[in-house]
């Protein structure tokens, strides 16, 4: 199974104007559930590794069980750490081997955030290894982080410019609209300010709270620089629906694999749909040609 570093999958997204679906992944079933719509649809992928995860189940441990499960498949994968809030956690990630990390130090101040995440990317860029920073503050609850509505903030131009000055950070988060959870209304993405910023910074942009989002205001912030859009409230509600259904047409069934089975193959469709919203079907052979990589 090839891994392909953060940067090199997104960077040739961003190039082709096309997004990577990054995925979280919560379990042995919901790893395999992105991997093999990505397999069918020949489509490069995040899996995203996030914090609820790494509290119950652990940092390391997912990170094998991903490698393990990738030996089966082909198509260009990076594993990623989403929203680590500790410096020490994303140097663990950095020593696993993740091909990308993200650093989210959005809660502290511009200076504390700058600082941090230029250790990060230095650290990071040593290894060949992706990074992703934050700045703006994303509402909504994700995991165990939660910002509220009135304290998220639209990331400005100048701070994105300056914050990438002063990281050289690999990829962006910011703040333009969106919200981590299923929204209580339609949300209006912020288009001019992502075309200001993209045209500023001049490097993938990332959009953080991608479930639930419209897929005509997906695409067309794709056109504008959107390079990666992470995916989980609307996959754990596949996953949760498919295990419901089975539980309700075969109530005595408690063998788990049936179960759990369900809810993988619902997550799967899933993830298959959203990557034809991000246009990145068929992209796998194109970003693996010439590309560096590793394998298992």
């Amino acid at each position: 199974m090839p891994f392909i570093d953060g940067k090199t999958m997104l960077e040739h997204a961003y190039n082709n104007q096309y997004g990577v679906g990054a995925f979280s992944a919560h379990n042995a079933e919901t790893i395999l559930a992105i991997l093999e719509a990505a397999e069918e649809e020949q489509s490069p992928v995040m899996i995203q590794i996030g914090q609820k995860v790494i509290q119950t189940l652990g940092l390391k441990p997912m990170k094998e069980m991903v490698d393990s499960f990738a030996e089966s498949f082909t198509v260009p994968i990076s594993i990623h750490l989403d929203h680590s809030r500790q410096f020490e956690q994303t140097m663990n990630a950095i020593q696993l081997g993740f091909q990308s990390v993200m650093f989210d130090g959005s809660a502290l101040s511009f200076e504390e955030n700058t600082l941090i995440t230029r250790r990060v990317v230095a650290a990071a860029r040593a290894l060949g290894i992706g990074t992703e920073g934050e700045i703006g503050k994303i509402g909504g609850t994700e995991d165990d982080i939660t910002v509220d509505e009135k304290d998220a903030l639209i990331t400005t131009t100048q701070e994105a410019v300056d914050f990438v000055n002063e990281t050289d950070v690999d990829y962006l988060a910011v703040s333009i609209g969106t919200a981590h959870g299923i929204y209580k209304e339609t949300p209006n993405l912020r288009f001019e300010r992502l075309e200001e910023i993209s045209k500023a910074v001049q490097r993938p942009v990332v959009l953080h709270g991608g479930s639930d989002v419209p897929d005509e205001q997906v695409q067309r912030a794709i056109k504008l620089g959107i390079s990666k859009i992470n995916v989980d409230t609307e996959l754990r509600q596949a996953f949760t629906r498919g295990v419901h259904a089975h539980y309700a047409s075969h109530p005595d069934d408690i063998v788990l694999a049936d179960s759990l089975g369900a809810g993988r193959k619902e997550m799967k469709e899933k993830v298959k749909e959203k990557i034809h919203v991000f246009g990145s079907q068929e992209k796998a052979l194109d970003l693996l040609k010439g590309k560096k990589v590793v394998t298992l």
